[in-house]
């Protein structure tokens, strides 16, 4: 580097003394010299090639690209000796700086798909709803909301009550089923004894023909067993699609949602701070299990040993329940408490009258079996199970004894041989009967 300074000096010395000398140094010329004997010190270091000598001809009008000013004081024909002694590259003009680039066409987007009618960022922006199950609830909840200027709270319950209100005929049709059950209880529960105590003693065809004779009666009072279960089926899709709505607003953020609230849950999208909605939905789950709103009532037969289970529903999901946003338990309390009053209107007398739905008979302990209990229950469950293993086992054994018989050996199961023929008795005289002798003679 210092070698590169000191020849760079000399080079200066040296035009600037042939310049002096020639009577054509002047200080106004120094200052183009530098500049150009800059240039030059920029250019050795580069492959640049250098240009030619007849290309600076015209000095006076070269411009440089940094002051972009001319060489004062050096005409065109001196410049010759001159660029003998300082080569010279030449130089481009650089283009010019390009236009600050047009954005990007709108496509037919309007404020309207940015921002919904409350002025706020509409769901298809933020990546909500579609034509899912899970968009057309956001889709549903956001017109809502929109539209008429509803509080989420408010949203929310007025979904879930038109939601509620779609299924109604599923309830009532559930509810009319639970009343011809709980007519007909005892000669069901008879049946249903006589097939269990044939199933126990081992005798297919008996429980077979008290199967059948179930059947029967079933079908003769209109009574089906899986009517029960229509309207947990068709709320569970509902559900699912509700609880994944509403978690996904609550994740987005959704920010309107944060003071959509009522009373103390204020923030829709975090839990409840005072625990007070998961325990509200948890007791309005028990009652809606216990009255039996959507299904048949717990006391029958087929619901002795669920209940229990359906009891303890409630207690399970609490821990879980705890985390939930707001959003989501708010929905699910104002579910059940829906159902609470549709089963308080459908115990009307009026009502049920209406839709022909039978008056439900209390029958006297006497005419039912007596009932067992939770560990008598459990009990002859367990008794059933290991009954119906060893009938099981048993009908195996036989089908490998039946297959063995007709491809095995014969098996010998008596001792006398018919095929073969016994010798005959030979009549010798010594072994005659002497006759016994004659009294009279």
């Amino acid at each position: 580097m210092l070698a590169h300074r000191m020849q760079l000096w000399r080079t200066t010395n040296a035009a600037m003394a042939m310049t002096s000398a020639a009577g054509r140094f002047t200080p106004q010329a120094s200052t183009g010299s530098r500049r150009d004997l800059y240039l030059q010190r920029i250019t050795r270091g580069s492959s640049l090639p250098l240009a030619a000598p007849e290309k600076w001809s015209n000095l006076g009008q070269l411009r440089f690209a940094s002051g972009g000013a001319t060489a004062a004081g050096v005409s065109a024909t001196k410049g010759e000796e001159f660029m003998q002694a300082v080569p010279k590259t030449e130089l481009v003009d650089l283009p010019d700086i390009p236009a600050a680039p047009v954005p990007p066409p709108a496509d037919g987007l309007n404020v309207m798909d940015v921002m919904n009618a409350a002025g706020e960022p509409s769901f298809a922006s933020i990546g909500l709803g579609g034509w899912s199950p899970v968009g057309m609830v956001q889709n549903c909840l956001e017109f809502l909301h929109c539209t008429w200027d509803i509080p989420w709270w408010g949203t929310i319950a007025i979904g879930t009550l038109a939601v509620r209100t779609i299924i109604f005929p599923l309830v009532i049709l559930a509810q009319r089923n639970s009343a011809k059950m709980n007519n007909n209880m005892p000669q069901m529960q008879m049946l249903q004894l006589k097939m269990t105590e044939a199933r126990q003693s081992g005798n297919a065809i008996e429980s077979a023909r008290y199967a059948q004779e179930m059947m029967l009666f079933m079908r003769e009072k209109g009574v089906n067993p899986l009517k029960n279960m229509v309207v947990p089926l068709a709320q569970a899709p509902l559900f699912i699609s509700f609880f994944m709505g509403l978690r996904q607003m609550a994740n987005a953020p959704v920010e309107s949602m944060r003071d959509g609230g009522l009373f103390w849950f204020t923030d829709l999208t975090m839990a409840d701070p005072f625990y007070l909605l998961p325990l509200i939905t948890s007791a309005t789950l028990y009652l809606t299990i216990e009255i039996g709103t959507d299904s048949a009532r717990l006391s029958a037969a087929n619901m002795n040993t669920m209940k229990y289970v359906l009891r303890a529903l409630p207690i399970v999901i609490f821990p879980f329940t705890m985390n939930f946003p707001a959003a989501i338990l708010t929905y699910w309390a104002c579910s059940n408490f829906i159902s609470l009053g549709q089963v308080a209107v459908l115990r009307i007398p009026s009502v049920r009258e209406y839709f022909k739905i039978e008056k439900m008979l209390t029958h006297a302990p006497s005419a039912l079996p007596p009932k067992k209990g939770f560990v008598g229950g459990m009990k002859e469950s367990w008794d059933n199970m290991k009954i119906s293993k060893e009938i099981e086992e048993r009908q195996r054994l036989d089908e490998i004894r039946f297959a063995k018989a007709g491809k095995g050996p014969l098996v010998k199961t008596y001792k006398f041989d018919p095929t073969k023929v016994a010798k005959p008795i030979s009549a010798e005289p010594h072994m005659r009967l002497k006759e016994p002798p004659n009294k009279q003679g």
